[in-house]
Formats: structure tokens, C-alpha cells, sequence
């Protein structure tokens, strides 16, 4: 239980400080999540746009006249030393300040490693909530902090984490896990675009480049690579399979061909359409004993099982991990071994020799399951490290771009940090 540590922090007038980077939709659900708790408030809020992150603050139920706006590191180091929060459009006051843990919540891959890094460095647990940053240097960052003592860990909330709870139980138990996954919730349209799905975005207030890397499919194969990554298991196909089923075709579907599934192999991950916002695993055991249990408690006729959990909830659910980190050292999910898995960039359209690839979500590229060797071997650019490269070749629509077909932006922190976690990989 979580609530009596947490109330005990709050008696002791010493409540989990934490500095977020990136105010959007996400940072401003946890600034606002966390206003309501015991034991735990947002100390440092960074976001790129002046006057944003004090406009959270104030909407979350921060009085005006506790909120320093300042981009003075000094100043706002101060400023949370004395018990007051602080509004910058400067990141470093979130690792630099007396801060408990150094949320990541922007999604740009180059801004999520690099916030990483620079938290790591000055002994600040870290709560990645930018999974495009960790599918691509995770492993890295991972190494890091256990080095420095500190924690790196995506949050239950995302669909990495809320997955691995599920594997979790079910490995511990000792149960074989076939597949594990999550739904989609958007029709796949591999080249939607800011501009295609305007209008969408605009009536669920979303940004339309978060919306079209949901639609176009990146965010499903990015927190798939992660949730692959952290446990060992690889895409059963390149892109995976994605059927559209209900719960109740979980423990039918994501099963051996040779058990009347779709699934190749075992040990992968996969998305389904109609079981979003949910999370699954998809598990068996032959344990005589164990499946006469299993069927007397309604979880099905065997001899595979699902369990499912409905919902995830985002930044709203975070503060939970922020706590299992601060409070006991817990780790909800990271990439402890090689990767296994990469995702990796995709033309949408057809790309001109010159032409500079944008950000995820964006015009130009979509993201792409693979697994790990299968992209060495074809010598793919990580998809992570596409936005700012200019191509040095025509590339065709549809096509996976390698990474001889670009020059990769030299100016990005994710660039270097991914050389260095290939060469302690031996993958450089």
C-alpha cells in the first residue's frame, strides 16, 4: 500500500518533490493528478512555450503567488528550497532543483533522452514517460542510472507498463506467457498526417501530431518495442498482426497456428483492434491441477488463458509509479538485457534526395516494428533517430529507410547516446 507512505511524507511536511518537463496534455494531467494527492506535488514544471507552465500550475489549484517564473537556474533552485514551485521554460531546474525524481513527459525522442541523461548524471530518479526515447536508447539509460543508484522507469500508466503488470503476474506465477499486447484504438492508416486528421484532433482537444502517431501506428509499435525490449520477447511478424477481436478471442486469437491462432512462434508481442485502451497477456499452463483451477474460476476452457485489463490511464495513474520509485527503489518496467526489438522508420510518402524528416507524427515517416536482429541485419535507421536526418537518396513510399540513406543529425543528444549504447552492445 502505497497511501500510508505517502500520508506519512505529507505529516512530515516533506512531500515527494517532482520536476516534469513537457506541460501538453500529459504533464498537465500529472500536474494536475498529483494537486489532489497527499505526499506528493509538482515542484518544477518546464515546457517550451512561455507562460505554459505556470498556466498549469494555476489550473491544477496552485495559489499564483507560490509560483516562481523564472529562467534563472539559481533562482529557481532557491525557489524550491524555500517550499515554492517554479514555472521555466529552462529544463535544467528539473534536475538541478532539490527534486525527488525528473519526469519526462514531452515525447520528442531527442528531448526524452536527453532529459534522461542529464537526470541520471545528477542523481535524480527518472520517470520516462517519453517511450519513444526509451525504444531507442532505454538500454543505455537503464545502465546508467543503476550505476548512478537511482531509478529509470517508464510509468504503469503507459501500455509498456500496465502490460508488464500483467506479465508480471503471470511469469511470477509460473506461468508460460505466449503473447502479450495492447489495443488500438484508432483505425490504421499508415499515412495520416497532422493535416488528415485536423479536424479529428481538434474535436478531443488533442495535438493533431500526437493524434496522427496514433493513428499512422507508431505509438502502438514504439510502446510495443519497449514492452518487447524489457522482457525479452520479439514482433511475431514485422509490424505484428493486429487482428480485430474482443476479449473474449484473446485466449483464441494470440495462440500457435497449430492451435487455430495466428501466431508463429511464442514469446511476442501484438496489438489488437477492439480491446483498446486495454492491455493483455495471453498465457498457459498443462499442470492438470492448475487447469481444472483455472477452468472452475471461469477464466475459460484452456489450454490458453487471457487475462485483460480494460483501461490504462496515463499520466492520471502516474503518480503511482513516481511513488514506487521515489519511496521504495521500484521499477515498473526497463530494459535490463539487449534489445530484442527495434522500431524503425518507414517512408509515408515518397522522400526526395535532400528532403529532412520530420517529427514523429508528422509528414514523412511512420514507425515499424522489427525484431532486433532482423534490423541490424538490414542496416535500418532507428526510428528514434530519423527526425532531423536528410536523405541522401530517393527513398520510395512504404519503404523501411536504412541508415545509409541519410545523414543523421549531428546536433542530437539521441544520436550520440544511441552510438554509445550500440558500441557497449557491440552492435556499432
Amino acid at each position: 500500500m502505497l497511501l500510508p507512505e505517502l500520508k506519512e511524507r505529507q505529516r512530515q511536511g516533506d512531500p515527494i518533490k517532482v520536476g516534469i518537463v513537457g506541460a501538453g496534455q500529459m504533464g498537465e494531467g500529472l500536474v494536475a493528478q498529483m494537486e489532489g494527492m497527499v505526499g506528493m506535488r509538482a515542484f518544477v514544471v518546464c515546457d517550451v512555450v512561455p507562460g505554459r507552465a505556470a498556466e498549469v500550475l494555476v489550473s491544477a489549484g496552485v495559489k499564483p503567488e507560490l509560483i516562481v517564473e523564472t529562467d534563472d537556474p539559481d533562482v529557481g533552485i532557491q525557489a524550491v528550497a524555500d517550499g515554492r514551485r517554479v514555472a521555466t521554460t529552462t529544463p535544467d531546474v528539473a534536475w538541478l532543483a532539490p527534486v525527488d525524481i525528473t519526469v519526462e513527459a514531452t515525447g520528442i525522442p531527442d528531448v526524452g533522452a536527453w532529459v534522461a541523461y542529464q537526470a541520471i548524471l545528477h542523481r535524480r530518479h527518472v520517470m520516462q514517460m517519453n517511450v519513444e526515447a526509451d525504444a531507442t536508447v532505454g538500454y543505455l539509460l537503464r545502465r546508467m542510472a543503476d550505476s548512478a543508484g537511482v531509478v529509470y522507469t517508464l510509468t504503469s500508466g503507459d501500455e509498456p507498463g500496465a502490460t508488464m503488470e500483467l506479465f508480471d503476474f503471470a511469469a511470477s506465477l509460473g506461468f508460460e506467457v505466449i503473447c502479450a499486447g495492447k489495443g488500438k484504438n484508432n483505425p490504421l492508416d499508415r499515412s495520416a498526417t497532422p493535416e488528415s486528421v485536423a479536424d479529428h484532433a481538434a474535436e478531443q482537444n488533442m495535438n493533431p501530431k500526437m493524434l496522427a502517431s496514433f493513428v499512422d501506428g507508431t505509438k502502438t509499435m514504439v510502446e510495443m518495442t519497449s514492452f518487447a525490449n524489457a522482457v525479452g520477447f520479439v514482433p511475431d511478424v514485422p509490424g505484428m498482426h493486429g487482428p480485430t477481436v474482443s476479449p473474449a478471442d484473446l485466449a483464441t486469437t494470440f495462440v500457435p497456428r497449430s492451435e487455430g491462432g495466428i501466431l508463429e512462434s511464442t514469446g511476442v508481442v501484438e496489438y489488437g483492434r477492439g480491446v483498446a485502451p486495454g492491455v493483455f497477456v495471453v498465457f498457459r499452463t498443462e499442470h492438470p491441477k492448475l487447469v481444472r483451477d483455472l477452468e472452475y474460476l471461469s477464466m475459460g476452457p484452456g489450454p490458453y488463458w487471457a487475462l485483460y485489463r480494460p483501461y490504462h490511464l496515463t499520466s492520471l495513474e502516474t503518480p503511482h509509479s513516481i511513488a514506487r520509485a521515489v519511496l521504495r527503489n521500484e521499477t515498473v518496467i526497463a530494459t535490463t538485457t539487449p534489445p530484442t526489438a527495434e522500431s524503425v522508420a518507414v517512408a509515408k510518402r515518397e522522400l526526395a534526395e535532400g528532403e529532412t524528416i520530420d517529427g514523429l507524427g508528422g509528414f514523412t515517416v511512420y514507425g515499424f516494428i522489427e525484431t532486433a536482429e532482423a534490423a541490424r541485419a538490414g542496416n535500418m535507421l532507428p526510428l528514434g533517430l530519423a527526425p532531423g536526418a536528410t536523405l541522401t537518396r530517393r527513398v520510395a513510399e512504404g519503404e523501411v529507410i536504412t541508415r545509409d540513406a541519410v545523414e543523421v543529425d549531428e546536433s542530437l543528444a539521441i544520436v550520440h547516446l544511441r552510438r554509445l549504447q550500440d558500441m557497449q552492445l557491440g552492435w556499432d
